[in-house]
């Protein structure tokens, strides 16, 4: 606390002065361009303004991620929030939400993004652009195309905070920007004279200061349908409309967003229309009838004009956006950010993200600050999709909630659901309210969606799942189980015609077979003919869910049925299929371990897949959506352990609990892991079901810090939410077997954390310490739950949703806490509780 040490040196007066002016600071925050914004605040457990916490938010870096195929987006935005303002990078790779942390150039800032999605760019609609003046004062000499206007960042300049982001132009211009929940907010600073490179450094001469900000019509991805594109500017007041047709980044279909900007801080100068280099001023009206809007340049737009600001050099431009309509997205900005306030934005945005993020407290006494940036910007990371659209749908009217920006459950179903599911059950449920709406008016439940339109399915129907997970846990408010049920039997029993999009493929093989044969050809739909090893073992797991659900609604003779093909994974199971790969000199090589799932004909026979295709050791990347191989983003080494409803039976078929715990141990250190990719999350706790729990703990301490870190390229994959969930529920000491009640437990890195979910008392996991040995360790010897002995190594959902203190006494060495058979997680095949009164 220097600013109060520095008053103690003066009189009285000066020093209660002194205190005023701290406090002051404390209630209103400091200048948001500084270095650190956070770094004076008072210590954990300290909250103003009715929950602002300045402990947490200070330790949110959403840069994290924005390089090395994170494609984070790290703009300003709320929980969900449809609004994500930040700057466009235009070299293509990373760019897919946007802003790149590299030198790549900016094309402009545009206010619709998503987070965290592989593949193309997604959204980027109607980027805004700022010149600070135009050469020889000419407006048709400013650069309008995004090839021509494209300018290199100031290096060093990129400011993210929760809330806010901010970055130098080489144009001298300074770039802040927050928003609302569908309206962004941008303030431009502009040099104060001519002659004023203080902004940027640039020693460039320098245009007369007329601010000219522009806005294409165009979007990140240059998907835009130009004969449906148009906008207007209105000389009374410089406001710019507009509206668009679009396509989505990783699915079919087109959507239309429309955007309504206004501006102060100076006068409008004068005004006008652009398509691609040519702009006029004669002309406040452009569509594609009247002015031929197909152009090479992809650009076409308006732009406004201004006045020298003459008191701040500031422009502030403020822009609304809907799906729906011009008017609907000029209504939300009147009504969220009615008087153009800058900073009183991103403090509305800061209260929020504080109210949403503290229900989880930490005692962080003796861990490292970047531990503390790890966890809250993962957990920060899990709430920026899906984004809630609710109001915004232009496809059905709908008393329902909607979300979209599903991308895609294949990925979130995993870690991000299950995490919603204990911190923000409320928003859980309205997703998968949402999730049977999309039933209702599409016929199917989505596997990925965005932007209104339907995208591509990448293994089994994973929504299934997530509502399973959403019933058993009591994430029930307001959702319609008997449609639910309906949705999740549709996907199970009826193709589609295009299960590329929705649902699954080949089930009637799936039915007669017992799994999908590579050599089978779907009669009822059309879709990839591909991923048959990945989808059978994906198709069994749903049914489980399905199953799940059948059980808990009463449809026993279903549950019966969707139990039984549930075990279908066994059927592709080849234990005669050896690991063979070619070492450094070409030669082939294999290892001990045998058998394995591969491709199935409809003979029974097995066709042969390289046991480690499609892993970081050999092909990587030849498993993407329109793979011919049978496998999805992964290895048949990966999905050898995919099974979690018959763990118990797939350590059988590896041959025991040792043997399992052998070949999992080596998928972690011998590179065949790829924690890039989801679906590798279960395997770092899958030791549990060897009698090994302290094994999970180590491999989590390896992944953590060395891939999951709080430096920018601090994730190792495509975040999808994902990677946040898994990391923050890492840090705090467990992980979920999504569709079931149970979250495998290991060491926290805190000494203790506490959730409030909403029960009638938090759920606090605590670790202390063995006796006699030194901090560090990272193996739990003993547990009490309530200051009772606790030995199972995993806890229900109870635990969460009702409360109650968990005790983990860790030390440095593997203990026998977790290892016996009755304290293992349950194989529910093998549950006989679950057979009862079904003759099985």
């Amino acid at each position: 606390m220097a600013l109060l040490s520095i008053g103690m040196d003066f009189k009285r007066p000066l020093r209660l002065l002194a205190l005023v002016v701290v406090f002051g600071f404390l209630l209103f925050r400091y200048n948001p361009l500084q270095e650190s914004r956070y770094s004076w605040m008072l210590p954990m457990d300290w909250s103003l303004n009715g929950g602002y916490r300045p402990d947490i938010l200070q330790y949110v870096n959403p840069l994290i991620g924005t390089i090395n195929g994170g494609h984070v987006f790290p703009g300003p935005t709320h929980p969900y929030g449809m609004a994500k303002p930040c700057p466009d990078s235009m070299i293509r790779g990373e760019n897919a939400a946007g802003f790149v942390s590299d030198d790549s150039p900016i094309g402009g800032f545009s206010h619709l993004h998503d987070s965290g999605t592989g593949g193309s760019p997604s959204m980027g609609n109607f980027p805004i652009f700022a010149h600070p003046g135009c050469p020889s004062d000419d407006y048709t000499q400013c650069n309008y195309t995004i090839t021509d206007r494209m300018l290199p960042r100031v290096p060093g300049t990129a400011e993210a905070h929760v809330g806010y982001f901010a970055l130098n132009l080489t144009n001298n211009v300074r770039a802040e920007m927050t928003a609302s929940t569908r309206t962004a907010l941008y303030r431009f600073t502009f040099p104060s004279t001519q002659d004023d490179t203080s902004i940027s450094r640039d020693t460039r001469p320098n245009p007369p200061i007329s601010p000219l900000l522009l806005i294409d019509l165009q979007d990140l991805g240059q998907t835009s349908l130009s004969a449906s594109a148009g906008c207007q500017v209105y000389a009374e007041s410089g406001r710019i409309i507009g509206e668009g047709t679009f396509m989505p980044s990783f699915g079919r279909g087109t959507y239309q967003a429309y955007f309504c900007a206004d501006f102060r801080g100076a006068a409008v100068r004068r005004l006008g229309t652009f398509i691609g280099k040519e702009a006029r001023a004669d002309t406040t009206y452009l569509n594609a009838v009247d002015r031929g809007f197909q152009n090479p340049s992809g650009s076409g737009g308006a732009w406004v004009q201004f006045e020298r600001p003459e008191e701040s050099d500031q422009i502030v431009a403020r822009v609304g956006m809907s799906f729906v309509s011009v008017d609907q997205a000029c209504s939300n900005a009147e009504a969220e950010i009615p008087d153009f306030d800058f900073d009183r934005t991103v403090r509305d945005v800061e209260m929020i993200w504080s109210e949403k993020l503290s229900v989880v407290e930490l005692d962080t006494r003796g861990v490292h600050p970047d531990m503390q940036t790890i966890f809250w910007s993962g957990l920060y990371r899990s709430m920026l999709s899906p984004q809630n659209y609710t109001g915004e749908n232009p496809l059905w009217e709908s008393k329902e909630p909607y979300f979209d920006s599903f991308y895609c459950i294949w990925d979130s179903f995993r870690a991000q659901h299950p995490l919603l599911t204990i911190l923000d059950p409320n928003a859980q449920a309205e997703m998968v309210r949402a999730l049977i709406d999309i039933y209702r008016h599409e016929g199917k439940l989505p596997d990925c969606r965005m932007s209104f339109s339907k995208g591509f399915t990448q293994g089994g129907s994973n929504a299934d799942v997530v509502i399973a997970d959403a019933f058993i846990k009591g994430v029930t408010e307001g959702i319609d189980w008997d449609t639910a049920y309906e949705a999740v039997i549709s996907d199970a029993e009826v193709t589609p015609k295009d299960w590329s999009l929705e649902g699954r493929g080949n089930i009637e093989a799936w039915e007669q077979y017992g799994y999908i044969p590579v050599d089978d050809r779907d009669l009822q739909g059309n879709g990839p003919h591909s991923r048959t090893v990945s989808r059978t073992v994906e198709y069994a797991y749903d049914d489980f869910a399905i199953a799940t659900l059948a059980k808990e609604l009463g449809h026993e003779t279903d549950f019966a049925k969707y139990m039984n093909r549930s075990g279908f994974w066994r059927n592709i199971w080849n234990p005669e299929q050896e690991d063979l790969y070619h070492d450094a000199d070409g030669d082939v090589q294999r290892t001990n371990f045998k058998g394995f799932p591969q491709p199935r004909f409809k003979d029974g026979t097995f066709k042969y897949q390289t046991t480690r295709m499609c892993s970081p050791v050999y092909e990587p990347h030849k498993c993407y959506f329109d793979t011919a191989q049978s496998t999805y983003e992964g290895s048949p080494w990966l999905y050898s352990f995919y099974a979690p409803q018959d763990m118990k039976g797939l350590v059988e078929v590896f041959g025991g609990k040792q043997k399992f715990f052998d070949r999992l141990d080596y998928y972690h250190s011998s590179g065949i892991a790829d924690m890039g990719n989801e679906q590798s999350y279960l395997t770092v706790f899958q030791f549990h079901y060897a009698g090994r729990p302290g094994r999970s703990s180590y491999w989590v301490n390896q992944y953590i810090p060395a891939q999951f870190n709080a430096s920018v390229n601090g994730i190792p994959g495509n975040d999808d939410c994902a990677m946040g969930a898994f990391v923050a529920m890492s840090l705090m000491g467990f992980f979920p077997v999504a569709g079931q009640s149970v979250y495998l437990l290991t060491a926290p890195f805190f000494p203790e954390v506490k959730i409030k979910s909403g029960g009638p008392r938090p759920a606090v996991i605590r670790r202390v310490w063995a006796a006699g040995q030194e901090e560090g360790g990272i193996y739990i010897q003993s547990a009490t739950l309530d200051g009772k002995p606790y030995t199972r190594n995993w806890i229900s959902h109870d635990f969460f949703s009702g409360g109650g203190e968990l005790e983990l006494v860790v030390g440095t060495e593997e203990g026998n806490w977790g290892t016996a058979d009755e304290d293992l997680p349950p194989s529910f095949p093998h549950e006989r509780s679950w057979m009862d009164g079904l003759g099985t």
